[in-house]
């Protein structure tokens, strides 16, 4: 018996590596397209160039920062409090100490922070939509 001449073991397809459009007989939806096909959609120069979106631009800026710094401050309290304060943080709430209650609303401050950036967001989102609407009317 003798080898095959192709030892490669991928199989042969006969579909695209991408999306495939399975059945779809309209265009992509705009979440599937590429940048290359997104590029005739805006004048990208003009939208960034504007002040609108400048102003934008600030506003992400300094929610994520705020954000950020938030988030690790509230993170890296759990070690400094237990490092420098141990004894308040082995007082006992219950049956468990401060230092697993904090440790605990960690986890709770996370998904807090996570459905706010959502909701601010969905308000960027909105607000670069109407950017992008004002200077196609113009």
């Amino acid at each position: 018996m003798t080898p095959p001449d192709n030892l490669d073991p991928t199989p042969v397809v006969g579909s695209q590596a991408d999306i495939a459009p399975l059945g779809r007989s309209r265009q992509k939806p705009s979440h599937e397209r590429t940048a290359e096909e997104e590029r005739d959609t805006a004048d990208w120069d003009a939208i960034a160039a504007s002040p609108e979106f400048r102003a934008l631009l600030a506003r992400k800026i300094r929610f994520i920062v705020a954000g950020t710094v938030f988030f690790l401050v509230y993170y890296f309290a759990l070690p400094i409090l237990v490092g420098w304060f141990p004894e308040l943080m082995q007082r006992r709430v219950g049956p468990v100490n401060w230092a697993y209650l904090f440790a605990l609303s960690q986890f709770f401050m996370a998904w807090i922070v996570a459905a706010v950036y959502v909701k601010v967001a969905a308000k960027w989102d909105r607000d670069s939509r109407k950017i992008i609407d004002n200077l196609e009317d113009r």
